[in-house]
């Protein structure tokens, strides 16, 4: 089904192109392919739908907007770009541009879309169910693209129309807070056209339906009730600048109402669930199946629809000469992350690759500062994949387990304190996490504050790089706070002390070799130290097969790793440009403004 519903993206959207560029290129198409033929049926329409999706994505969510994070860190040097953007060294000259320039493609073939079919009519009353149901996915794509802007850059242009009926192509920002109500229309609309996954019309997740809408319209509809930055519109002055919510308290609460609401309409439906297994997740996930816990993927398939290189650049270490192809992540792992999970739960070592893959095919155990990210590990597919940096694995962009924690969160916030709905659904995520054993997880906050650290904390754990922590922790509004904890967090297991007195020091373990694709293995069993071995130990250890890893070592076996010491470099410069109401939101790019002279003179003020 993969294959099929992707191969024919390459046609998809030439009609749509021309549409919006012909008015002002004025001159006739030379293609017999143009837009009044792709419109000319239902079944072409859909073509020209399914080839917005492509847009609806890009690497930079996951990579550049991905790192900077109490989860996830650049590896590449401090002069780099990708370095120096994640630890919030930002200029309009660094600032990454392509993500935005996609979500804007996005959003003007949805804008043609959407008129082209609000006008057409179907033959049958199949052919009007189809039309109807492609029309909702326009709306909710084009809500989802404004998304994946405002969250990085807040006010921006807002175009709900095509190009060749504006009367000027210079546009200006907008307020946030208009677009994000204009969103929730959006998605309430889409949810009023798209069917059930279960009415059978879309064949995989990689397309919205009703479910997917829902739950992206609790997504929306918290970012909107969230903090961000924000100024004056009108004069850009430095001193508007602060971090807040929305002034009208009525709305703020509305949406979180909505978030609520369309949670539970996806709890209550019944068509989704938790799968038990969250190792199960990410396998089925690299290999290209569906289960009920995903509700929405971006598809990765071929050469033409396979550009994010998903388990390249954010999988775990593989060496080039290994059977399972090259991986060569430019992601690495906050050290400290790995004690912020529990022991017992399972999670760690999934979304953690505590291993890399050598030129043997051997699993060498990481140090600290060389763990790299497990979910979407090239060792767990069936095969290579198009390529090594097309490995044909999906993005997942919503879960269920998402949903629950919105739900949870949406209550918290509705009725100041968690309701008894709000705590089941967070336990039933966590109680996943250690495996369904439910006496594990400890006791859930019964406060307002307790339960919403709680749900800050677990959706850091259930959804690590998954593409939201960094913004997640600006609608909280704890960006500056929370990244300045993690910093001293990692001073200190540096040095040993606080919390981390006690972890390991070294570690032995046995390098055995992977031999097939679909390894079995999730992490490479050790023996932890506190302090070095004895000569004794030392002499046993290696007597017995083990190999010994200082923990704190640049130990890889990319042979790139990092040591981990207080005064390291990369440790010093850890989010060395982090300043509090400043950075949470990105400056646009100079060839963003210089291409649109309705930007000129609205720059974020800071910059």
């Amino acid at each position: 089904m993969k294959k099929a519903f992707y191969y024919i993206l390459t046609l998809a959207l030439a009609g749509a192109t021309l549409t919006s560029c012909k008015k002002w290129l004025d001159m006739p198409s030379e293609m017999a392919y143009d837009s009044e033929t792709t419109f000319a049926s239902i079944s072409k329409a859909e073509k020209a739908v399914l080839g917005v999706y492509p847009y609806t994505f890009n690497r930079e969510l996951y990579y550049q907007f991905g790192m900077g994070t109490d989860e996830c860190i650049s590896t590449e040097g401090e002069t780099n770009s990708k370095n120096k953007f994640s630890n919030y060294v930002y200029s309009a000259d660094i600032v990454p541009s392509d993500a935005y320039a996609s979500m804007y493609r996005a959003i003007e073939y949805s804008n043609v879309c959407i008129k082209k079919l609000s006008a057409m009519k179907g033959s049958s009353d199949a052919e009007e169910k189809k039309r109807t149901m492609l029309l909702g996915e326009c709306y909710a794509m084009r809500a989802m693209s404004f998304l994946n802007v405002v969250r990085f850059y807040g006010d921006i242009p807002y175009p709900t129309t095509p190009v060749e009926e504006a009367t000027t192509f210079y546009t200006s920002r907008v307020s946030r807070d208009t677009i994000y109500d204009g969103c929730v229309a959006d998605l309430q609309k889409a949810i009023s056209l798209l069917p059930w996954k279960s009415e059978g019309m879309v064949p995989t997740t990689e397309r919205f339906t009703k479910n997917a809408a829902y739950g992206i319209l609790a997504r929306v509809a918290l970012y909107a009730a969230g903090y961000s930055l924000r100024w004056d519109l009108k004069t850009y002055s430095q001193g508007s600048v602060k971090l807040a919510q929305r002034s009208d308290a009525a709305r703020i609460k509305e949406l979180y109402q909505i978030a609520s609401d369309a949670c539970s309409a996806i709890i209550s439906k019944g068509e989704n669930s938790l799968v038990s297994s969250y190792e199960n997740i990410f396998r089925d996930l690299v290999n290209g199946r569906f289960n009920a816990e995903s509700i929405l993927e971006f598809g990765q398939f071929g050469t033409e629809v396979n550009g994010s290189a998903n388990g390249y650049t954010n999988g775990m270490f593989i060496h080039t000469s290994s059977f399972f192809g090259k991986s060569q992540p430019a992601m690495g792992i906050f050290p400290a992350l790995w004690y912020d999970f529990d022991p017992q739960d399972q999670r760690r070592d999934v979304s953690i690759a505590g291993y890399g893959i050598t030129s043997k095919n051997e699993r060498q155990l990481n140090s600290y500062g060389a763990n790299t990210i497990g979910k979407f590990r090239a060792t767990w597919k069936s095969s290579q994949g198009t390529a090594i940096n097309k490995r044909d694995i999906n993005w997942p962009y919503l879960r269920y387990a998402d949903v629950l924690l919105m739900y949870a969160e949406a209550q918290n916030e509705l009725f100041n304190a968690p309701t008894a709905e709000a705590k089941s659904a967070f336990e039933k995520v966590r109680t996943r996490g250690f495996g369904g054993d439910a006496s594990k997880i400890g006791t859930t906050p019964t406060s307002y504050q307790g339960f919403r650290d709680a749900i800050i904390n677990e959706r850091k754990l259930e959804l690590a790089f998954e593409g939201w922590r960094r913004t997640d922790l600006v609608r909280w509004g704890i960006l500056y706070e929370s990244l300045t904890q993690a910093k001293q967090n990692l001073i200190d297991m540096a040095n040993k002390t606080g919390k981390y007195a006690n972890i390991d020091r070294y570690r032995a373990y046995k390098l055995v070799a992977a031999t097939t694709f679909n390894d079995p293995v999730v992490g490479v069993s050790y023996i932890g130290f506190k302090d070095a071995p004895t000569a004794t130990e030392k002499a046993q250890l290696t007597a017995n097969g083990y190999t010994l890893l200082d923990m704190y070592s640049a130990t890889a076996a990319s042979g790139s790793g990092q040591a981990l010491t207080a005064d390291a470099a990369w440790v010093k410069a850890i989010f060395r440009g982090l300043e509090k109401n400043k950075v949470e939101l990105l400056p646009l790019s100079t060839p963003t403004i210089d291409a649109n002279p309705g930007l000129a003179g609205q720059q974020h003020p800071l910059f």
